[in-house]
């Protein structure tokens, strides 16, 4: 087969380099990307478990070098104007999003991947008049949020996109968070937000946040952005410690944004399929983007190439088995992540006239709705030292185990952590 992937972000280029693995080399699999190497938009992105050993399981390689490059953040805090609550028992992975590319990229040109950077493909979303993906036996539109090759096909797709009402931005910070950091502070237009977390190879993400009425009520919405950064910088001074913010990558006269939900009733229309935020978004304080992507780009390549074969004598029934698949494991999630997104937009409610910062960053917890009455009473607990360590201690015993059983480290290995 020949198969021409339009895009390059993570959805992309894993799908690529899986189909090149899967083939045994045999297949041409070319993978176009608009922008130059090294671009990328934002800072760091989150991982969790569960896709680390998806990594490991099917590239174990290329897993070992996402995980060197990925950095541990061992718990969590909320700062309700200065009170800081404890989040027990809570970790993750970060990596910056440029390097994690770079990996990725990398072992694509290992094991064969055509990569074309530089290259607009189907820039109108026609592919049958572009040169490069009219002979493609697989187009995998990966072309991001905006994807010109879903809006030519919009009707096909059944795509629908709704917006959230809160405004964000994707900053960057000189501040080394060490825990996942959620901080609230409260001005004469009403209460803002960030969402902070570190990464080992560039600066801490901060993901600034607020109701369409303080966007307007504090000027963010004709402010220009470094004035912008510098009265954030101001409003969030205790919880920064004295640190910058930092402009996102190729940041114009208006970096403030509105979420777009996107869902898409098929994901597949005849050899076109639809990967990652293509084919769906989910709000980003659920932190999934990357996860869910890579899950997509493995899924469409175990349907395309079965177990035991080099390739599948049927890429409709394909493309079928992986639409189904992934759509039907895509609901759930974006029905929590939607839950997700409405509780920060009700912020400003929750803490109006609010004392208690243990009963909201509870709330904040369970937002999700997937928590229970013993977590709850778990969490009041954990604002006490002595249990908080304990805590940490069984989750770092819980992530030695995880890495143990994935392969990532030698039982050996595991003795010394």
């Amino acid at each position: 087969m020949k198969i021409v992937v339009v895009g390059g972000g993570p959805a992309g280029l894993y799908f690529s380099i899986l189909a090149r693995l899967r083939s045994g080399g045999q297949d041409e699999i070319v993978l176009a990307e608009r922008n130059a190497p090294g671009t990328a938009s934002g800072f760091a992105v989150t991982l969790g478990e569960d896709i680390l050993d998806e990594l490991f399981r099917t590239d174990p390689l290329g897993a070992e070098k996402v995980r060197a490059a990925a950095h541990v953040w061992d718990s969590q805090v909320v700062e309700v104007s200065g009170r800081p609550v404890h989040l027990g028992g809570r970790y993750g992975y970060s990596i910056g999003r440029a390097r994690l590319l770079e990996v990725l990229a990398e072992r694509a040109r290992q094991v064969g991947v055509k990569l074309m950077f530089d290259t607009a493909v189907a820039v109108d979303g026609d592919i049958a008049r572009d040169p490069l993906t009219a002979d493609a036996d697989v187009v995998v539109a990966a072309d991001g949020v905006g994807s010109a090759i879903r809006a030519a096909r919009a009707d096909t797709f059944g795509t629908r996109i709704a917006h959230g009402s809160n405004r964000y931005v994707w900053f960057g910070t000189s501040k080394p968070f060490r825990p996942f950091t959620f901080a609230f502070e409260k001005t004469h237009a009403g209460w803002i937000w960030f969402h902070a977390y570190p990464a080992a190879d560039c600066v801490s993400t901060c993901i600034v946040e607020c109701t369409p009425q303080t966007w307007t009520g504090l000027g963010l919405d004709t402010m220009a952005p470094d004035e912008a950064m510098r009265m954030l910088e101001g409003v969030f001074s205790r919880s920064l410690d004295g640190h910058s913010l930092i402009a996102p990558p190729g940041m114009g006269s208006s970096p403030w944004l509105q979420f777009r939900e996107v869902r898409n009733m098929s994901w597949r229309d005849g050899n076109v399929v639809l990967a990652g935020d293509a084919a769906h978004t989910t709000h980003f304080a659920i932190g999934s983007g990357t996860v869910l992507a890579v899950a997509d780009s493995i899924a469409l390549a175990e349907e395309l190439y079965p177990r035991g074969t080099r390739g599948t004598d049927d890429v409709e029934a394909a493309l079928a088995g992986y639409d189904a698949r992934r759509r039907a494991a895509m609901a759930p999630v974006q029905r929590m992540a939607r839950a997700s997104m409405e509780w920060f937009e009700s912020v400003p409610d929750r803490l109006e006239g609010a004392e208690d910062a243990l009963a909201f960053s509870w709330s904040l917890l369970d937002r999700r709705h997937d928590q229970g009455r013993l977590n709850e009473r778990l969490h009041r607990a954990t604002q006490v030292e002595p249990v908080r360590q304990v805590r940490r201690r069984l989750t770092a015993a819980r992530r030695v185990r995880r890495a143990l059983a994935r392969g990532e480290i030698t039982p050996r290995e595991a003795l010394h952590r």
